[in-house]
């Protein structure tokens, strides 16, 4: 039995994560979300009164969120590719995924909350 795995090559690598990209961009309305959100808090982040230092903490944490939305949908992907039908560990295996995202969403706040705290000399 062969298994899926083509040859190894930079290129070819690069190429599945920029088709992964545009696969996940074009069929998961909470990445749209979760990129609209990237893009105008990155403008924000660059934009505030701040150090280059505080804004690229800012910026930088901005990927977390994104990157945890990546993996849900890799989550509920490989979970509708298994089964169709209602299953109690594929709703906790999506439940996981989407619980991901949320802390992901409350660790940038703080990181956000705290930069801001301390850039702003409020504490």
């Amino acid at each position: 039995m062969k298994l899926n795995k083509p040859k190894h090559s930079l290129f070819r690598n690069g190429m599945y994560a920029v088709e992964g990209f545009i696969d996940i961009t074009k069929n998961e309305t909470s990445f749209k979300w979760q990129l609209l959100m990237f893009f105008v808090m990155g403008i924000v982040a660059w934009n505030l009164p701040i150090s280059f230092g505080y804004a690229s903490i800012l910026f930088l944490s901005l990927f977390i969120p994104v990157l945890a939305e990546v993996t849900n949908s890799s989550i509920e992907r490989v979970v509708d590719l298994v089964t169709t039908e209602y299953h109690i560990l594929a709703k906790q295996a999506k439940d996981a995924g989407a619980t991901l995202v949320l802390l992901s969403l409350i660790l940038t706040a703080g990181i956000w909350i705290t930069v801001l705290l301390q850039a702003f000399e409020l504490v």
